[in-house]
């Protein structure tokens, strides 16, 4: 595909910035398991590659006399590439449902966190949801290619992949995810076809940019650092991007996978797997003396978005994502043993500390003495069908117990368990 790509350069441009780049990495490598999902090297790839959408010398938003690399460009495109067809590529490998065309019956209702469209589109006919599915392989899995088949099927496959990144952001909250794909998707389109989102004056001073230099004319100093920096880009995209390849290629396909400690070029993918229920970890707590006391009365910490209280209708939040929720679902297919940090969140609780309690929405001993215990129960959450029984009810789901998560669990009886791991006691407020 070629053309003018000076407009691209001035939506992108304010990812450009050094600093917050190196921030973000460190961020990322001190944040463990909460910053460790595929979102944040996507974000750290990204945001390397604006960096050399920048002008090299000065503060203008625009390099002056030339427009924005094609290395850089492709780089960009050719990050859109993995990012769809990693995605693509998981699903056939993984889940037999998406071969099958049936894991559309239930995401809906089992991805992380649903939105209030979630519940609605979940009682879509079956028909309905096969399709989905097809769709979502066509643009997974051969839409990617169109970028190889020059200008016009460059920009069918930008709008065709931005349109799918908002019907995704429509039934689902899957935080900055979808709105920081369709950033390397503006690299498919030329000034030509972006040129209506600009005044006329940066039109123009951007066709200045395109002018040829006279004929034997000498690049400036700049120039030639910026040619080189631009070179260098390639090559050391190009050999990362090595075993990003083979693993493409590889039966046994991981995704969301950094390769280098920078995570410069990393390997994407999402939902290899489909759950086919959805189960919640809810969070009680007591004033009794004795747990085991049948008359105690346990009250929920109700989390921002998670569902937990049956009438609450499910948030929406996309672009903004509440971490804990999003952990919170993970713990929920496993022990609280391979979720260890549950039980330092249950003595958070215990202690009331304001800077935990500040990431639930309510907490049910505010202004009253703290909890004695904590303990987590394991239920089996459905929505509710609309125009139904419970539904009539106000209830946006039905839930079941399936037991308890982890045991009731106090404050003075953690203290060990917060030993052993170096981690700090919480002192109760």
């Amino acid at each position: 595909m070629t053309g003018k790509t000076s407009s691209f350069q001035q939506v992108v441009t304010g990812t450009c910035e050094n600093q917050t780049q190196l921030e973000l990495v460190v961020l990322v490598w001190v944040g463990l398991i909460i910053h460790t999902e595929g979102w944040e090297s996507q974000l750290l790839e990204t945001g390397f590659l604006g960096i050399f959408l920048c002008p090299l010398w000065t503060l203008s938003r625009l390099p002056q006399g030339s427009p924005p690399s094609k290395i850089v460009i492709w780089s960009f495109r050719w990050l859109i590439f993995r990012i769809m067809l990693g995605a693509g590529l998981i699903k056939i490998r993984g889940d037999r449902c998406w071969r099958e065309l049936t894991c559309m019956d239930y995401h809906y209702e089992t991805q992380p966190v649903p939105n209030p469209i979630s519940y609605f589109m979940h009682r879509s006919p079956w028909w309905f949801h096969r399709l989905e599915t097809l769709v979502n392989h066509f643009i997974e899995l051969v839409v990617p290619f169109f970028l190889l088949l020059g200008r016009s099927m460059g920009i069918l496959h930008g709008l065709l992949q931005i349109l799918f990144q908002v019907l995704l952001i429509t039934s689902g909250n899957l935080s900055f995810l979808n709105w920081l794909t369709m950033v390397p998707s503006i690299a498919c389109f030329d000034d030509a076809s972006l040129g209506f989102l600009f005044s006329t004056q940066m039109k123009k001073r951007a066709a200045r940019l395109q002018l040829p230099k006279p004929q034997g004319q000498r690049l400036s100093l700049g120039s030639c650092v910026h040619r080189v920096l631009n070179i260098s880009l390639g090559l050391l995209i190009t050999y990362l991007s090595i075993p990003v390849v083979l693993n493409l290629l590889s039966s046994r396909q991981v995704m969301n996978t950094s390769f280098n400690p920078l995570r410069i070029v990393n390997t994407y993918g999402a939902f290899g797997s489909i759950t086919r229920e959805r189960t919640e970890i809810i969070l009680q707590g007591t004033s009794s003396l004795d747990p085991k006391d049948p008359t105690a009365v346990w009250e929920e910490f109700e989390f921002k978005c998670k569902p937990g209280d049956l009438r609450r209708r499910p948030c929406l939040i996309s672009p903004y994502h509440y971490r804990l929720d999003w952990l919170m679902w993970f713990a929920a297919f496993q022990t609280y043993e391979q979720n260890e940090w549950i039980i330092h969140l249950a003595g958070k609780l215990l202690a009331q500390e304001e800077e935990t309690l500040s990431l639930l929405a309510t907490n049910p001993f505010g202004g009253r003495d703290p909890p004695r215990w904590i303990r987590g129960e394991h239920f089996r959450y459905k929505f509710s069908q609309p125009g139904g029984k419970h539904a009539m009810d106000g209830k946006w789901w039905i839930r079941k117990r399936i037991g308890p998560y982890f045991p009731p669990v106090n404050l003075q009886g953690l203290r060990k368990f917060f030993e052993d791991r170096n981690w700090p006691y919480p002192t109760q407020h």
